[in-house]
């Protein structure tokens, strides 16, 4: 018979662990599946902190290299500690670039900024205070919102249009800083030698829609955030799971090996190069850096609820 110490022990574990995945679990969206464009993938939920006051509000774009991840993926605890700090939050989902070549999830996404702006009133949302995160391809959208110019149409007949798409402050994770081909080709040829003639193939053009790849970098050109930055431009909290001297994993795993080499610090470091030299606030954190912010939702809690 097992002791009493024994059973006390066990119990504590239990609860433990269970208030640990309670703590864990994800609250339901006070509104879901809000349709704010035409396609099916064309949806958000959102989440307001205070329902009595007006907020600012976090967009949340998931990764998945624009063929898959869904706006479920969003981080349970970065959630609830946004919302628990005062900021709504809303996710996104956009159409896979099998469904429509790129850059159509990145005008989704700029849809479903201009459609929250104008639900604004109603929701109790600040809309001169919102804050854009996302990973990897959820990163790279994030960052052609946050360093584009301003893209609404003022001329339009449709209000949403008419939306401001400028944001207060981005934040990435794992974050491709350029889609070019000059930049990935040199990146690959360093760390993943033999795989550059990917970006000449039909696959890679593909992604764009095109024929040839100077076609395919006008786009890239277009939604790479080390094309876009200007002096005007909001600040942002990037992070990356290796720092710059680390050794690459084994090439015996290509999964994990691919993921290490496209999702790389080195994309970082080109950003803040040119945000420093442009003198626009940037923050890049890795594994031994030192950093003003140690999260997203640290960044996110001091800017957004500073306006």
């Amino acid at each position: 018979m097992k002791s009493l110490k024994t059973i006390t022990i066990i119990v504590l574990v239990f609860f433990t662990s269970h208030l640990s995945f309670a703590q864990e679990s994800k609250p339901e969206p006070d509104l879901a599946n809000v349709k704010y464009g035409e396609h099916e993938r064309n949806v958000l939920d959102i989440w307001f902190a205070d329902k009595s006051k007006i907020t600012p509000l976090a967009i949340y774009i998931h990764g998945g290299g624009f063929d898959y991840g869904s706006k479920e993926k969003i981080n349970a605890r970065a959630l609830s500690q946004l919302l628990n700090a005062g900021i709504s939050v809303a996710s996104i989902n956009y159409r896979y670039k099998k469904i429509a070549p790129l850059p159509a999830a990145h005008h989704d996404a700029k849809k479903a900024l201009q459609f929250i702006r104008s639900k604004a009133e109603s929701w109790g949302i600040d809309k001169n205070n919102i804050g854009v995160w996302g990973s990897s391809a959820g990163a790279q959208i994030s960052m052609w919102l946050a360093f584009n110019d301003e893209m609404a149409d003022f001329e339009s007949t449709n209000p949403i249009e008419k939306e401001s798409t400028r944001i207060a402050c981005v934040a990435s994770n794992i974050g491709q800083t350029t889609m070019e081909s000059d930049f990935w080709i040199k990146h690959l040829t360093k760390y993943a030698p033999g795989t550059e003639s990917e970006f000449k193939s039909k696959t890679h053009l593909q992604i764009y829609g095109v024929e040839n790849m100077e076609e395919a970098d006008e786009i890239a050109k277009s939604i790479s955030a080390l094309a876009l930055i200007s002096t005007d431009d909001p600040p942002i909290f990037m992070q990356y799971s290796m720092n710059p001297n680390a050794v690459a994993p084994s090439k015996d795993n290509p999964k994990k090996f691919k993921g290490w080499v496209i999702h790389h610090v080195d994309f970082g470091i080109a950003l803040k190069e040119k945000m420093d030299e442009l003198n626009v606030e940037v923050h890049l954190k890795y594994p031994s850096s030192k950093t003003k912010y140690n999260s997203l939702v640290e960044f996110f809690i001091d800017k957004l609820n500073k306006q």
